[in-house]
């Protein structure tokens, strides 16, 4: 038996979410879109395998990203992942400041 909480055989002990160091890098992020007037709400959830940050033009509006925690691919292809509108996955990895460079290389704007 494996002592570790994310192995395949050991029973998840509860909702999976962020640390406070993961946060403090996603709302640095979320801080930045909203002062040049990109993002305007953000949603946090945890569930049993995974965790989201999700953020909003509007408050009514489906997410515009996701940003997503599962632990479970951490060994793998990595437990981050930036996903969009459309559920593509833009950015993937193990290092979650890295896949959030995401929102660095990209020029956003409001299309009406």
């Amino acid at each position: 038996m494996s002592l570790d909480p994310y192995s395949s055989d050991a029973a998840q002990p509860g909702p999976v979410f962020f640390d406070r160091q993961e946060l403090g890098l996603m709302l640095r992020v979320y801080g930045r879109m909203v002062a040049a007037g990109e993002w305007r709400d953000y949603a946090m959830i945890g569930h049993k395998e995974v965790a989201e940050f999700a953020v909003f033009r509007r408050s009514g509006d489906a997410p515009l990203y996701r940003i997503e925690k599962r632990p479970a691919l951490r060994l793998k292809q990595g437990q981050w992942a930036v996903i969009g509108e459309g559920g593509h996955v833009l950015k993937r990895g193990r290092d979650l400041a890295q896949v959030l460079r995401v929102f660095d290389s990209r020029k956003f704007s409001v299309v009406e």
